[in-house]
């Protein structure tokens, strides 16, 4: 896919009256904060009222961002503290970016990146760093999980890192955002394009001081516990494979994930289905799968083409290829009982996905003034539902698509054709700002900054640009940026 570029002047439709905001800090992963609510408090400063003076830098990269970048305030690096953008590239690089002026600080190159740039075997998993800064985890093509000083890039191969996640990275791939939780980092795994088997979804565990694997769910042949070597299980597919990977319940600590096309029996076998795991993903507590699993998976329609967005008041949402979403209830997944088995269906409700399309993002859930807010994007709209009761009632929808929605500071943000900037409560942007074109790509709002990357992994280039949006300087100017460090 061809990358703009030129800086371009940004499109503002409207501005409103807004308020300057507080510093909205970290954003230290795909979603920000381990539910993948994919909202945040404060946008830094950016409001409604001069979403105008927003200048836009162009940071040239050695690599394409298919996913999300994090970002971390002030980390020491050296003798001066950095804001730091962290993003890994589709064949493994992780590349820290000061986010004032866009110079690269330092890159991590994997040692399996020569001989797999520019093939099929691609990474879209967007980095996480550990709750004390110290450190990013990020992932390789070649199916393997990297622990990264936030300092200086160095990885740590002490105790059991760099930890290897699968056993055939040729068949199974780590494309899904890494997620922290309770000392773990949570990986999931799925597969390429075209489900070539074999391959099998799981769920990895690794304990982030010491790289042990402390568990392993697989989806299929859930009966055994460890990394297995696909073709050892007569069962193929099931991939764990939406943009917010394994999503924690801040409650209980449980994981959520969604299975994609794959055999279901109830028992060893979970394929397009909602499962929650144990925090430690070494049990299966839970799962609800639709009564038209057999067709979904005949039909490609994966379930877990996206992954649950929990709602709070023990409610959950999940969407699929099948153009609907349901509302889960979490204390009984089935409709039933609170245990896993071969019992389908128990939604508390069904209504369709914006545009009648297919989910392939990730879910915005915002609270504000005591209601629950849901953005939902597809490639045929953006809509908007609220929480009422225990029903969802859609507000508005109109019909441009994108990739996940983020909140921050109480704008909505849709990357698809522009980043578009909305008020929550209606389905006209107030300002559009230009960009090039993506694939899962999504922003991310801090400290007064937006940030986005470019390009389509798919297209297996070995460059690619983020985009960083802020008020101007006192000069006034923006600036392109490039790749050196």
């Amino acid at each position: 896919m061809r990358i703009a570029r030129a800086i371009t002047a940004l499109g503002v439709v409207a501005v409103v009256a807004g308020s300057q905001l507080a510093a909205a800090g970290d954003w230290t992963r795909f979603g920000y904060e381990a539910a993948r609510r994919n909202a945040a408090p404060s946008t830094g400063g950016i409001t409604a009222a001069n979403l105008g003076q927003l200048r836009r830098r162009q940071v040239h990269l050695d690599g394409t961002v298919d996913s999300s970048p994090i970002y971390l305030a002030a980390v020491r690096m050296g003798r001066a503290r950095h804001d730091v953008f962290v993003v890994t590239t589709t064949y493994g690089k992780t590349l820290a970016i000061d986010a004032r002026s866009g110079r690269i600080l330092w890159r991590y190159v994997p040692a399996a990146y020569a001989r797999l740039a520019g093939t099929f075997q691609i990474t879209t998993a967007t980095p996480v760093a550990d709750p004390g800064r110290a450190y990013v985890y990020s992932a390789s093509p070649d199916g393997v999980v990297h622990k990264l000083a936030v300092a200086n890039g160095r990885e740590v191969t002490s105790g059991g890192w760099p930890v290897t996640v699968t056993l055939d990275p040729h068949y199974e791939k780590v494309g899904s955002a890494l997620n922290f939780s309770r000392g773990l980092v949570l990986v999931t795994t799925g597969g390429y394009i075209g489900d070539t088997p074999p391959y099998q979804g799981h769920v990895v565990a690794i304990r982030a001081k010491t790289g042990a694997i402390v568990s392993v769910f697989n989806s299929l042949c859930s009966d055994r516990h460890e990394l297995i070597a696909p073709s050892s299980c007569s069962a193929s597919d099931s991939a764990i494979w939406a943009r917010s990977g394994a999503v924690v319940d801040p409650e209980t600590g449980n994981l959520l994930v969604a299975t994609g096309n794959g055999p279901w029996n109830g028992s060893t076998n979970w394929g397009d289905s909602v499962l929650e795991l144990t925090p430690d993903a070494s049990q299966l507590l839970q799962n609800w799968t639709p009564v038209d699993q057999k067709q979904l998976e005949g039909s490609d329609t994966d379930l877990g083409s996206t992954a649950p967005a929990l709602l709070g008041n023990g409610l959950v949402l999940q969407s699929g290829k099948d153009a609907k979403m349901r509302l889960l209830d979490l204390h009984r997944l089935n409709g039933r009982t609170h245990s896993a088995g071969p019992i389908t269906g128990g939604e508390l409700q069904t209504l369709p996905a914006p545009g009648g399309g297919s989910v392939y993002t990730a879910p915005a859930v915002w609270r504000s003034a005591g209601a629950t807010w849901v953005f939902v994007a597809t490639f045929n709209g953006t809509g908007a539902y609220k929480l009422v009761g225990r029903r969802i009632v859609k507000v508005w929808e109109n019909g441009t698509g994108g990739t996940s929605p983020v909140v921050a500071g109480g704008l909505l943000f849709v990357y698809g054709g522009g980043l578009r900037i909305y008020r929550p409560d209606s389905p006209r942007p107030i300002a559009t700002l230009a960009t090039g074109t993506g694939h899962w790509n999504s922003p991310i709002v801090a400290d007064g900054r937006i940030a986005l990357p470019e390009g389509d992994a798919n297209d297996h280039r070995t460059d690619g640009v983020l985009d960083i949006w802020s008020l101007p300087d006192s000069r006034g100017q923006a600036a392109t940026i490039g790749s050196r460090a």
